[in-house]
């Protein structure tokens, strides 16, 4: 099942169901008038809505429309909780080398997360507003999960029954202003502004086998100012995302709705490319002694998706422009 928000300019949108192929969509309000209303009941709407989209394929029910992705917001347009992982071990240890970082004990065996801001999640096509390119913009291409309630202590055998949805997104970061955040202890703020998601949130078996072991076994494509940049595949994730449930769940339960990344995805085949500037730019250090890529500048886009085995159509495109915004500062 496929479903997203429409951007009808209240707060939190109104949940619709999207077709297999991602071309039609039917108000789904009837059933749940949000898509964190749907998390909320899900046991109670699943079917329903499953319903509505096996008639929506079949082009068997009244009221569908062309769907058009610059009307959509992020499917889950705010979040009670974000939380984003660094699952992907080959990119850490990269960063380490490249630019002289004490490694993380136990990074290998304990999954790192950080806790980040979920009050305002941007859509498909929004622009990003950042205030300064001096900040070292940079994009980051991971995968997610959305999960119901999770109860404290639930252990990882038990974790991946409380995901319900698969989600795309760029974790957008700034990189002049991590390093301090980094070396204080309490983590990222002002690096980690608002964060972009793919147009369609899906089921775990819409994705077939490239769903498997916690982990999405899809390669993500990436496009900066319309030229090739990487595409990773996402079964390299070290941590499955049923760990990294069990992990945040330890000493409290989970809301319904909480999300929960992946972090940047990364291979140890640097061929495939990068998810993210930073990545590249360590590259460049160990190769050449610094970096000679810069970061993003406003008017630059990105681009990313990520699409099956057969170049089947999933969680839609991210397209999406860099542009100044808030207060001009230095």
């Amino acid at each position: 099942m496929k479903l997203a928000t429409l951007n009808d300019g209240t707060r939190d949108g109104s949940l619709i169901v999207v077709s297999r192929n991602l071309q039609f969509a039917v108000d789904a309000t009837g059933i749940a008038a949000t898509m964190q209303a749907a998390l909320d009941s899900w046991e109670l709407v699943h079917a329903d809505l499953e319903n509505l989209y096996q008639r929506l394929n079949a082009g068997d029910v009244a009221g569908f429309f062309k769907l058009d992705f610059e009307q959509l917001a992020a499917p889950l347009p705010r979040a009670w909780q974000w939380l984003d992982g660094s699952c992907f071990l080959s990119h850490g240890e990269l960063m380490q080398k490249a630019f002289n970082l004490e490694p993380i004990e136990g990074v290998d065996r304990i999954p790192l997360i950080y806790q980040g801001a979920g009050d305002d999640f941007l859509g498909p096509r929004a622009d990003i507003p950042l205030p300064s390119e001096a900040h070292g913009i940079d994009f980051e291409g991971e995968f997610a999960v959305l999960v119901d309630e999770v109860p404290m202590g639930c252990p990882p055998e038990e974790a991946l029954g409380h995901v319900r949805l698969v989600l795309q997104l760029n974790d957008v970061s700034l990189r002049a202003l991590a390093p301090r955040e980094m070396k204080t202890g309490f983590g990222f703020l002002q690096a980690k502004p608002t964060t972009s998601f793919a147009p369609v949130a899906v089921t775990p078996d819409e994705l077939g086998e490239a769903w498997r072991g916690g982990r999405v076994h899809l390669s993500l494509s990436v496009e900066w100012n319309g030229e090739w940049f990487g595409n990773p595949h996402g079964g390299a994730m070290h941590f499955g995302f049923h760990q990294l449930i069990a992990h945040a769940a330890l000493s409290r339960k989970l809301s319904s709705g909480t999300v929960i990344g992946s972090g940047t995805v990364s291979n140890p085949d640097r061929s495939v490319g990068s998810a993210c500037i930073s990545e590249r730019r360590a590259i460049e250090a160990i190769a050449d002694g610094s970096p000679s890529t810069g970061f993003m500048r406003f008017g630059d886009r990105v681009r990313m998706e990520a699409r099956g085995p057969q170049g089947e159509i999933l969680f839609g495109a991210i397209d999406q422009r860099v542009v100044q915004g808030g207060w001009p500062c230095a």
